[in-house]
């Protein structure tokens, strides 16, 4: 599931975003409307986060603009907790509403309850051929044998398996999973991937996990 926060506030922001990738979800954020908007609007996400106390246009107004293309689950976040703000946001539109300051807990149980609501709804799991990835348990299995994944090897699988059939690029894995900018001087990626698929794919006839020359990674089943 795709995950969109838009808030300005940068320790915020990092703190949902490290909090949801935790929970296996994929995050993309942005510090104002402006941009907010642009990707809410040329990107598909299952839910966005939204604040409203935002630089360039505040979280009304893109909440306002998004309505008028797209119905995407929207939760806003905001320190204006009256009445009026709440009915103002509900009536454009927002799904739920979170008063700062809040409990983790109840972020994450409310961007799941919306997220059981929304069309796709949440996953409980990946199949791809004869790799089944449960995403609940958090465990992976392979022709019926268990595979053992660290929380990030785990995460890397989650993220190709999510895009099955994509070539994601080293730059775009990098920014997921390690939240950090891409060196091309850092094989963090190439690593990460070799060890990956020593355990979901070198034992098996069939694989899954490839590589392409000059682009990326991509998993999917070509049999």
């Amino acid at each position: 599931m795709r995950i969109l926060i838009v808030e300005d506030e940068p320790k915020m922001a990092s703190y949902l975003r490290k909090g949801l990738m935790e929970a296996s979800y994929t995050v993309d954020t942005a510090d104002n409307g402006k941009d907010g908007l642009f990707l809410a609007l040329h990107e598909e996400f299952d839910l966005i986060v939204l604040d409203v106390m935002l630089p360039g246009l505040d979280g009304f107004e893109v909440l306002k603009r998004l309505r008028e293309q797209k119905q995407t689950p929207v939760l806003l976040l905001t320190a204006r907790d009256t009445v009026e703000d709440k009915v103002e946001g509900l009536e454009l539109g927002a799904d739920d509403y979170l008063a700062k300051p809040f409990a983790y807990a109840e972020f994450l149980a409310r961007i799941r309850s919306l997220l059981r609501r929304s069309p796709r709804g949440v996953r409980d799991m990946l199949v791809i051929a004869d790799l089944e990835i449960d995403l609940i348990k958090r465990r992976v299995r392979r022709a019926n044998s268990r595979i053992d994944l660290t929380a990030q090897e785990f995460s890397l699988l989650q993220l190709l398996a999510e895009r099955q059939g994509e070539v994601l690029t080293r730059t775009f894995i990098t920014s997921q999973i390690w939240d950090m900018n891409f060196d091309s001087d850092t094989n963090v990626v190439d690593v990460a991937i070799k060890r990956l698929r020593s355990k979901i794919d070198n034992s098996f006839d069939r694989k899954l996990l490839r590589t392409v020359r000059g682009m990326g990674y991509v998993l999917d089943d070509q049999s």
